[in-house]
């Protein structure tokens, strides 16, 4: 690289962005140090530990990020279909080799690392799907259209699914926003925030009262549309699937989910207490984040944290240690981070020449925003707990590296956004 490009790279790579993933890696792994405080082995460089191997997670991170910003931007079109295959296989052998960890069966055994291939099969998701919508323009009006890349996100869904790890397979959902940007119907939207709707009415009322409920709705819309046969034939359509999707969830609720998950969603729905048991997590969670209060207790001064009340506090409960320690001060610049990161990478999807840029610029949004809503809402108890990791700060190899490549290779094709169409 001559003196010229070089000059032309570092200008045109975002390094605001940049610098809002080296600030979350950092506030993870001071709440990692601190999540885990041993005073009699406290040295900042003990590999041993969980956070001196986060520490080295982080340095490998930046390695590799700073490698593929010196890739070419075409490389990750041209091979998209080949990344997404290698990640496929990945979960095909995790499900043949796979070790077997809380009931999941998501982790490929490689010496003292354990690779999680549904964290690589995100980027390969986005990849494909960007290619697929940049290629063939689709208008996602044609049912043709909308199956071709519902399918590219099903099928690393329903490997996901036979795990069981439904907490990083509900990821993919996040993938619809991309394709909405794109022309996907807003009633797709609509229809998601129905299922959300139907699926806790289903625990929270008895069904003998939902589904009269659902006709009666269904039948003054007919009414209203009596004349226009093609609407009317949608609402009749849409309310048979709206009675079926009913019992399906009954019957995926007692024959799919693992026990655990179903007291999680119990729990939150109140129908169940369990403080000893499955909602002892959040209850201890919530302790830790109220006694944080304003300010905080201070850097290794939480009770909750420093007793290892929380447990799994430095992976998917991290954010507990935040709020206790720093408080809501803490929480408010570390939820701050996101949202600013979130709005940037939104802002630097849409100024992108190429199609293939946007649409996986607004696939890195939604999976973060997606793993950042559903992991500090399930530390503070509005979701139910579903093991996914806070983007960047919590512990865990293959989340940290997974979530660099899917940031650095935006970072990428956006710097090389006027040569790249």
């Amino acid at each position: 690289m001559s003196t010229q490009q070089g000059g032309r790279f570092f200008f045109n790579v975002d390094w605001i962005t940049i610098l809002i993933y080296i600030a979350l890696c950092a506030v993870g792994f001071v709440n990692i140090y601190a999540s885990i405080y041993n005073p009699d082995n406290s040295t900042l460089f003990n590999f041993s530990s969980n956070y001196g191997k986060q520490l080295i997670f982080i340095i490998t991170a930046l390695i590799v990020g700073f490698s593929i910003l010196l890739m070419d931007a075409k490389f990750f079109s041209v091979f998209s279909p080949i990344v997404y295959g290698i990640t496929m296989l990945l979960l095909v052998a995790v499900l043949l080799v796979g070790r077997k960890v809380a009931g999941n069966q998501a982790w490929i055994p490689l010496g003292s690392f354990r690779l999680q291939p549904s964290e690589l099969a995100k980027f390969g998701t986005a990849l494909l799907l960007a290619r697929y919508v940049s290629s063939f323009n689709p208008k996602f009006r044609d049912f043709k259209s909308i199956m071709f890349a519902a399918l590219i996100v099903l099928f690393p869904l329903m490997l996901i699914m036979l795990q069981p790890d439904t907490g990083s397979a509900l990821v993919f959902l996040s993938f619809m926003f991309p394709l909405y940007r794109e022309g996907l119907s807003g009633y797709f939207l609509l229809i998601f925030l129905g299922m959300i709707v139907l699926f806790i009415a289903d625990f929270l009322l008895p069904i003998t009262l939902i589904i009269p409920v659902i006709l009666v709705i269904g039948g003054i819309f007919v009414y209203q549309n009596r004349r226009k046969q093609k609407v009317m034939f949608s609402i009749i359509l849409t309310t048979i699937i709206a009675i079926a999707y009913l019992f399906l969830v009954r019957v995926a609720y007692e024959k799919v989910l693992e026990p655990h998950q179903r007291t999680r969603i119990e729990i939150m729905l109140g129908q169940k207490t369990d403080p000893k048991g499955a909602g002892y997590n959040v209850i201890q969670s919530k302790i830790a984040i109220g006694s944080g209060q304003i300010t905080g207790r201070g850097f290794l001064e939480g009770t909750q944290t420093k007793y290892g009340y929380v447990p799994e506090q430095s992976t998917d409960f991290i954010f507990s240690t935040i709020g206790e320690e720093w408080g809501f001060v803490g929480c408010t610049v570390v939820v701050a981070l996101y949202l600013f990161l979130l709005l940037r990478l939104i802002n630097l999807a849409e100024r992108q020449r190429s199609t293939f840029s946007r649409v996986y610029g607004y696939c890195v949004a939604s999976i973060i925003f997606f793993h950042f809503f559903i992991n500090i809402g399930m530390t503070i108890g509005i979701i139910p707990v579903i093991g996914i990791p806070l983007p960047f700060i919590s512990y865990g190899g293959s989340s940290l590296w997974s979530f660099t490549v899917l940031l650095f290779i935006f970072l990428k094709l956006d710097s090389n956004r006027m040569g790249f169409i």
